[in-house]
């Protein structure tokens, strides 16, 4: 005989709205800093954070847009979508260099991924994070914060994780302080209600490059994935691509003032850089001026008076997943493919007539204990739940006769690759075109 275990009428949310927790709460952010401020030696927090932002974000909801096949009614298409979107999210947004009105003017429009971006090794900068609230969900007043997922040797109150520093409330900011030790490939979420925070987007990758940057003596280009002291990690083009995934059912749940039941979970999309395929080989959204500063990103351009971000003709659906996952290169160079996973599934990454160089994992460089360099070549990698992987891959001579050779980088479990739409993708997919050499520019920024 099953017992069935009486339902739990005290949600976290409610929780919240009682005013002792609102008390407790306060009482948190009055003494965390006083706490940890003395970590930081006599400078302290305020010297800390004082020095302006490199970088900006804001924290919301807003609308992607996802295949309308296969239909799950009522679940998707989301009835309540404004076309030409579908899916509804948590998630970043960028809103560095805008002003007070265009950054308040961001609310609803969330990006995902988030906003990629890198930081050389040892420098230290400061992330600003301003929550904007939820405007399809004014009942919730849910706090956010910047987890810097594998970073090594952070203090907790820079951490980002609620229970042991600060999460920022709806209308509030807070300036994140980094130095990062150690090079390689990261990932970042809120790790407020994280579960339900991370499924819904508000999930980003970073990367940190080597103090070796620049030295040309071991490999031409002088870029690398670590210091490796050889070039064994040397690479001439980089593509980041991060893998989530999206259940209908909760994204429409929290849409439609529903609770998820998280134990049904199932993905239903699974995604490279926020989109599926084809999606995944459309244009970046146009660039715009780069950035100047400790931090680098992709600089997406902007409306100058709204602040929104500016689209693709022909693509405005993706106005709010604004990262390729085209891998475009000339015969012969080193590609440094950067792998993170924040969804709930292991995935396993196939690309089909290229051998990939697996050179690190977790932001660690593959060496054994003694420096001898435990780097191998495969073609499938996996990637289980909050892994990373470096993979290098040399673009393997042009055949033609087009202008470019095309290998396919997928997701060899068949309902991830092709979300069982009958005859078509849909998924985790991605092309890899190979050009004659010298066809194309040398790359300055990841993506592109």
């Amino acid at each position: 005989m099953t017992t069935r275990l009486p339902t739990r009428r005290f949600t976290r949310r409610g929780f919240f709205k009682l005013a002792g927790g609102a008390l407790a709460a306060a009482a948190g952010a009055y003494a965390l800093p006083k706490v940890f401020g003395r970590w930081l030696g006599p400078s302290g927090l305020a010297s800390a954070q004082a020095a302006p932002p490199d970088l900006v974000f804001a924290g919301t909801d807003g609308w992607i847009s996802l295949p309308a096949t296969p239909a799950m009614p009522p679940y998707h298409p989301d009835p309540l979508a404004p076309a030409p979107f579908t899916t509804y999210i948590f998630g970043f947004h960028n809103v560095t260099g805008l002003t007070e009105a265009q950054r308040l003017n961001q609310k609803m429009k969330a990006q995902h991924p988030a906003p990629l971006f890198w930081v050389n090794q040892d420098a230290e900068f400061r992330l600003e994070l301003h929550n904007l609230g939820l405007q399809m969900r004014p009942d919730l007043t849910d706090a956010h914060t910047v987890h810097w997922h594998g970073f090594r040797n952070v203090i907790p109150f820079f951490d980002g994780e609620p229970t042991g520093s600060l999460a920022v409330p709806m209308g509030q900011n807070f300036t994140y302080v980094y130095r990062p030790r150690e090079p390689g490939t990261y990932m970042f979420h809120c790790h407020v209600e994280d579960i339900e925070h991370v499924h819904m987007g508000m999930t980003g990758m970073t990367f940190v490059r080597p103090a070796q940057d620049g030295n040309t003596a071991l490999y031409p280009s002088g870029r690398y994935a670590y210091n490796d002291g050889d070039g064994s990690t040397g690479f001439d083009r980089e593509f980041s691509m991060l893998l989530t995934e999206v259940w209908n059912e909760a994204h429409w749940d929290d849409a439609h003032i529903q609770l998820p039941e998280w134990t049904d979970y199932r993905a239903d999309f699974c995604l490279l850089n926020g989109r599926v395929y084809p999606d995944t080989i459309a244009p970046n959204s146009p660039l715009g001026a780069p950035p100047v500063g400790t931090v680098s990103y992709l600089p997406f351009a902007t409306d100058p008076v709204s602040g929104d971000l500016l689209t693709t003709p022909g693509y405005e659906y993706l106005q709010y997943q604004p990262i390729s996952s085209l891998v475009n290169c000339n015969a012969g160079e080193r590609v440094l493919l950067r792998f993170a996973n924040l969804g709930f599934k292991e995935q396993a990454l196939t690309l089909a007539g290229i051998k990939m160089q697996v050179v690190g994992r977790d932001a660690t460089l593959l060496r054994g204990r003694d420096g001898t360099p435990t780097a191998f070549a495969t073609d499938t990698i996996s990637l289980h739940a909050g892994e990373s992987y470096d993979v290098i891959v040399t673009a393997p001579p042009y055949v033609g006769p087009g202008p470019y050779d095309t290998y396919l980088l997928y997701n060899r479990k068949y309902s991830a690759v092709s979300n069982l739409v009958a005859g078509g993708h849909g998924g985790q997919m991605t092309e890899v075109r190979v050009y004659p050499p010298g066809t194309l520019a040398p790359q300055t920024l990841p993506n592109t």
